[in-house]
């Protein structure tokens, strides 16, 4: 099951696993210490008062390695043996990382043997723990059952959700039909009507109704009924919070207008501004130190392969619709619009520069925007700014497209790390649908999550064009 914590949606079974996974690794620095100063007059597991460091240092980076290679990102459709194979890149990560904590904190008291006993505990303890994880969750699935309300497209794309996407296991037992709305969903999964829906809940073991019907007016959509339900302990699910809940995406095809003004989120206090202004500062500064190497380099390369400008700059909207110039390395040649109007950049665009290609896969081209976010046009997390030409043309066919425009865009932000480079009319409406998630639930909390997303992306290289 999901819970919100800080706005943003979060599951008891990741929580229940970065718990365990946390204790496995910690005790493994006990292990492995006692292992590699084995006393038999002494204790089986060291007690050593100064290893609690040592254990919440390595705990920590291997924590973070395991995030930013997507450990848990919990597809359960994936396999554990997929599972397991990305588990190797992550240990790799993490002892790189602990080696390079050792060297540069050499106050820490962890030798290099010490490390690979503890790296060795450590992976037999998360390997073991992944495949009790994924034993057991298989078993807890049956216990999450849901009924759907409705047997047209909305209904057949809760099912695909269920199937491909859903961020918790669940079940559908079935649909239920309603009105006159055409089936699209297979009819052997379709539930006739007998008696009311709680007792049609109560015989097939639901304990949650979605209700994905797009017309709810006239007198066939059951109100009565599905009040009757929610009296009963059966919870009683909107589409909109549906799919916000199980994809981190606020589906435009399924809001209602009310659901946005009467519903929690979309709050831009005073506190959470000054908060969020505060943290881009922090990790603006962060960010330019330790990449100033690699902006002196990128500088370097695009100046020897096509000449000066190195930067770019160009007209984007910002918070309110206010234009501002955003400021960008240079990854395409001098004359890529040469023609006059913008363009969307395609995959393997051939206006990109060899340089450019490579800083636009490892999003190097962005890290001048540090300026803007320092200038206060940007945010360091928030909806990547558009140009006015699209925005112009995008506000008019997208419902809601404008809603972005009430935070401040970002260098990185959830449409990011979640969808791929956008590139059409269509990208545009699901990275939409992302920024809608990020503008209703932003949190400092859901911004840390954003961060170590956008390290994933580009260790592994996703998304660019």
């Amino acid at each position: 099951m999901m819970f919100k914590f800080n706005n943003h949606y979060v599951s008891r079974t990741l929580v229940k696993l970065l718990t365990v996974e946390a204790f496995v690794l910690i005790m493994s620095v006990y292990l492995g210490a006692s292992i590699r100063f084995f006393d038999p007059a002494g204790p089986l597991i060291s007690t050593h008062h100064d290893l609690f460091t040592e254990a919440c240092v390595f705990t920590f980076l291997m924590l973070f390695s395991m995030s930013v290679m997507g450990m848990y990102e919990l597809n359960y459709r994936e396999g554990l043996s997929y599972t397991l194979l990305r588990l190797m890149p992550s240990l790799l990560l993490g002892f790189g990382l602990t080696a390079l904590a050792l060297y540069l904190l050499p106050e820490l008291q962890f030798g290099r043997g010490i490390l690979v006993i503890v790296m060795a505990i450590a992976a037999f303890g998360i390997a073991l723990t992944r495949i009790l994880f994924y034993k057991w969750s298989s078993f807890a699935s049956q216990q999450s059952q849901i009924l759907i309300l409705g047997v047209g497209e909305l209904a057949k794309d809760c099912n695909l959700v269920a199937t491909h996407y859903a961020s918790h296991k669940f079940n559908v037992i079935g649909f239920v039909p309603i009105g006159n709305e055409e089936c699209v969903v297979p009819s052997s999964a379709v539930l006739p009507m007998k008696g009311s829906l709680a007792s049609m809940a109560k015989r097939n073991g639901a304990r949650e109704i979605v209700v994905a019907v797009e017309n709810r007016r006239g007198g066939t959509f059951p109100i009565q009924q599905l009040l009757e339900c929610k009296l009963n302990g059966i919870k009683v699910s909107d589409l909109a919070s549906f799919f916000e809940r199980e994809l981190f995406q606020i589906r435009v095809d399924s809001l209602h207008p009310s659901w946005l003004v009467y519903g929690d989120g979309f709050n831009q206090g005073d506190l959470r501004t000054s908060i969020k202004r505060v943290f881009d500062l922090f990790a603006s500064l962060l960010l330019f130190v330790v990449t100033l190497p690699i902006m002196l380099i990128t500088a370097l390369f695009i100046f020897i392969e096509d000449g000066a400008p190195i930067f770019y700059q160009q007209e984007r909207v910002g918070k309110g619709g206010h234009p501002f110039m955003v400021l960008k390395f240079r990854s395409m040649r001098k004359d890529a619009e040469k023609h006059g109007a913008p363009q969307w950049a395609g995959e393997n665009d051939p206006r990109t520069t060899k340089i450019g290609r490579i800083i636009r896969k490892l999003r190097i081209d962005e890290l001048p925007q540090i300026i803007n976010v320092l200038k206060g046009d940007m945010s360091f997390v928030g909806p990547r700014p558009e140009r006015p030409y699209f925005v112009q043309h995008l506000s008019k066919q997208i419902p809601y497209y404008d809603a972005r425009h009430t935070v401040k865009p970002g260098i990185t932000g959830w449409a990011q790390v979640r969808y791929q480079y956008g590139a059409s009319v269509e990208d545009a409406l699901r990275k939409l649908q992302y920024d809608l998630y990020y503008v209703k639930n932003n949190s400092l909390f859901l911004d840390v999550i954003i961060l170590l997303e956008t390290v994933r992306v580009v260790l592994l290289g996703k998304g660019g064009r």
